[in-house]
């Protein structure tokens, strides 16, 4: 067999495993709750790496080593950001949103939570952050089967339509029939892969260019000009993008498809260890991401390569150094990472419809199985939406990807910290502060393009708008949040209880003095009352 084939057989064999993995899953999925959260008994080394492939998507194994290849150890930035900011997400975020989503009213999703954590009888906040989710990840999705498209394009010369309908295809079949267990489970399977890729890679591109001496020279003679952490002419448009790349930590408290894995671990008590194995995993791979870069460019040197596109770098060196077969396991490692985070997208767009904007308007509770039936029909009218948009490509639907994280980042992060962290947060508060974050990011991005001509020159005047929108639109969140709760603000007995109940299982969690079967009695007593509180309302 000649080296395409051998590519070929292992992305096919990848994609047998993944809709293998989802027809075990369509298995164990026997319930609404099941399909949309794995029935909360995910395994913390599960939801660890389901985060963080589902978080990465294509960014880790070529746009990062693309960037550092170009530029240096400034791109860097946004990793040490990302690695800062999924740390506090687990260590703040995660324990108290696993027990607080249970103990209020069982909420399967982020929007559910807000309506049941506020008490919001008016419906509005679950609607409009059902919307908000929806928008932004059809888009986002769409963006990830551009993606696969481009991949197969680049890769083998294939038609970009049927690249990215194969990619689709594949995805939508795991993700429609195994659910949120399914894409959890193939989550962990291309988290491997691509920790396995980022270390193969780079050592053996290490190797083969003779080691630190040969890396050293190779940089030397490709005569890069590539910066360090802090370059040397330093000025204020450099320092708003080391804050701007910074930021993307930000973001990651607002991602519905990242934090719902918080909140299908078995128990608070998890979130310790899933830290442990999501932040080494994203060490590690992290690490090998900027290092592939670095050794791409003496790799390249030495052989006499033209590169047209950095992004390429990790592609190009798996394919010139490794057998064609785990090259093509490469290769489907970089799939893996797109194929993670569209079908996290999936499920939350799908929740989205069912639970946060179909059940609203229905007064009639649906069968656990039409609720799995109208899930799985929601992820296919999603994928279809997004497959339509992605059939020419388009690069402002690429550029979505930053700007959809800044919006999520801006309009549910603050409201996230809020609900778990502070009793007065309202209705009112949570709703105003989600919109102005929301539109404070879409404004921001418009005046941004507006300043900044086609060759990328920013206008004078215009320099502060190259900020990441999603600092100002957080803190205006924050700010807006918390003034309109406070004159908003009523005591409520059923929320204070909750909130420190809340309190309770979570320092219980922590010290290890609590089990499953505890967390669920505990916070299933609330729920019982929750719910009866729900069904009061008018």
């Amino acid at each position: 067999m000649d080296d395409i084939t051998f590519q070929l057989l292992a992305i096919a064999i990848y994609f047998a495993a993944m809709i293998a993995i989802g027809v075990y899953a369509a298995r164990k999925t026997k319930s609404h709750e099941d399909y949309m959260l794995a029935g909360r008994d995910l395994h913390p080394f599960t939801a660890a790496l389901s985060a963080g492939a589902s978080d990465m998507s294509g960014w880790l194994m070529m746009g990062l080593p693309g960037a550092i290849y170009a530029a240096g150890l400034i791109e860097a930035w946004i990793a040490i950001g990302l690695t800062i900011g999924a740390f506090l997400n687990w260590q703040f975020v995660a324990p108290r949103l696993r027990a607080y989503t249970e103990v209020s009213n069982n909420s399967i999703t982020i929007p559910s939570f807000f309506e049941n954590r506020t008490r919001d009888r008016t419906r509005l906040l679950r609607i409009v952050a059902g919307v908000v989710i929806l928008v932004f990840f059809t888009f986002y999705v769409s963006s990830g089967m551009v993606a696969g498209g481009v991949f197969f394009e680049s890769s083998f010369g294939a038609d970009y339509i049927w690249g990215m309908l194969l990619v689709s295809g594949v995805t939508l079949l795991y993700t429609l029939f195994g659910g949120f267990l399914g894409a959890s489970l193939t989550d962990v399977v291309q988290g491997l892969m691509m920790f396995l890729g980022l270390i193969i890679v780079p050592v053996m591109a290490f190797i083969t260019v003779g080691g630190f001496s040969g890396v050293q020279e190779g940089i030397e003679a490709s005569g890069a000009e590539l910066t360090g952490l802090f370059p040397a002419d330093m000025n204020g448009m450099v320092v708003l993008g080391i804050i701007s790349a910074l930021a993307w930590g930000l973001g990651y408290v607002g991602q519905p498809h990242i934090i719902v894995r918080f909140m299908a671990l078995k128990t608070v008590h998890d979130a310790k260890a899933g830290r442990n194995y999501g932040i080494s995993w994203m060490v590690i791979s992290l690490i090998g991401a900027v290092v592939s870069g670095f050794i791409g460019i003496a790799y390249v040197q030495q052989q006499g390569i033209a590169l047209d596109n950095p992004e390429t770098v990790v592609l190009l060196m798996s394919q010139a150094l490794l057998h064609p077969f785990v090259a093509g396991l490469v290769l489907a490692a970089v799939l893996a990472a797109i194929m993670s985070t569209i079908s996290s997208q999936l499920i939350v767009s799908s929740s989205a419809l069912v639970e946060d904007l179909f059940q609203v308007f229905v007064k009639r509770q649906p069968s656990q199985k039409v609720l799995v039936i109208l899930g799985r029909a929601c992820v296919l009218a999603v994928a279809t939406i997004a497959a339509v948009l992605a059939i020419t490509p388009n690069d402002t639907i690429l550029g979505l990807v930053g700007f959809a994280w800044a919006g999520f980042g801006a309009a549910f992060g603050p409201i996230v910290l809020l609900s778990l962290y502070w009793r007065k947060l309202t209705n009112w508060g949570a709703l105003a502060g989600m919109v102005v974050g929301a539109a404070t990011v879409f404004i921001w991005d418009a005046v941004e393009k507006a300043g900044t001509d086609a060759d990328g020159v920013v206008a004078p005047g215009f320099e502060f708008f190259t900020l990441y929108e999603i600092v100002p639109g957080f803190v205006l969140n924050l700010i807006v949040a918390i003034v309109v709760s406070l004159a908003t603000y009523k005591l409520n007995a059923d929320v204070e209880e909750e909130f420190t109940r809340t309190g309770s299982i979570v320092l219980q969690g922590n010290t290890g003095t609590i089990n499953a079967g505890t967390a669920r009695a505990d916070s299933g007593h609330v729920s019982d009352e929750a719910a009866a509180d729900r069904n009061a309302l008018p």
